[in-house]
């Protein structure tokens, strides 16, 4: 799961970064409107966290472009206590939720996990394909008869087609979505965590198979005995 924080003050948005990325998110973070609303309409994120004084274009004006282009994205305004007018417009322009600064791991973490329900392919944190399950807390993948731990990129890779189970996914998106827009590495890093990902299902004798799309990418298929 990939999230895009808009925040122009960059400690808060570092701290944000780190506890995202401790609890296996996917982080972009951005200090600006017009780079925040370039990100979010993407369509790579499965939440925005929106702070709502911004510079070049501010976090409500933001908002409401997304919608506006249909754009659905959960978000999750970060507001002060004193914006209360702010909070009331831009909950009435789209924002799922809000969390007022400064505020508490827990109740950060908990407001996020509740954003994505709008997303219904996230509503669980244990997912299944076939004969396997996997489970975001623990990032196990199981059978009925044996479980072995993923990498998170491991996991993040195999939960994108598990979630995604009738549409063929590409290296691009992969990359856009798990490694982010700043990525500068090896362009075969997915095909390398691919590899990965199909020894682990056949380590746990999974009949649950990659199959590539030569040109077009990847998707899951059910492997005959």
């Amino acid at each position: 799961m990939r999230i895009l924080i808009v925040e122009d003050e960059m400690a808060l948005a570092n701290v944000l970064t780190e506890i995202l990325k401790k609890n296996n998110y996917g982080v972009d973070a951005v200090h600006d409107g017009v780079d925040g609303l370039d990100y979010a309409l993407s369509g790579v994120y499965d939440v925005i966290l929106l702070d709502i004084m911004l510079p070049r274009m501010d976090g409500i004006e933001m908002l409401r472009k997304l919608r506006a282009n249909g754009d659905s994205t959960p978000v999750l305004l970060l507001t002060a206590k004193s914006e209360i007018e702010d909070k009331v417009k831009g909950l009435d322009f789209g924002a799922d939720d809000y969390i007022t600064k400064p505020f508490n791991t827990e109740e950060l973490l908990a407001r996020v996990r509740s954003a994505t329900r709008r997303k219904e392919v996230f509503m669980r944190d244990e997912k299944s394909f076939g004969d396997i399950s996997i489970d975001k807390n623990t990032l196990k993948i199981a059978t009925d008869s044996d479980e072995i731990k993923a990498s998170l990129k491991e996991y993040q890779i195999l939960e994108m087609l598990v979630v995604n189970p009738d549409q063929i996914i590409s290296k691009e998106k992969f990359i856009e979505k798990i490694w982010g827009y700043d990525f500068d590495g090896e362009y075969n890093s997915v095909e390398v965590y691919i590899s990965f990902v199909r020894k682990k299902l056949s380590a746990i004798g999974s009949k649950v198979g990659i199959k590539v799309h030569r040109g077009v990418g990847y998707s899951l298929e059910v492997q005959d005995d």
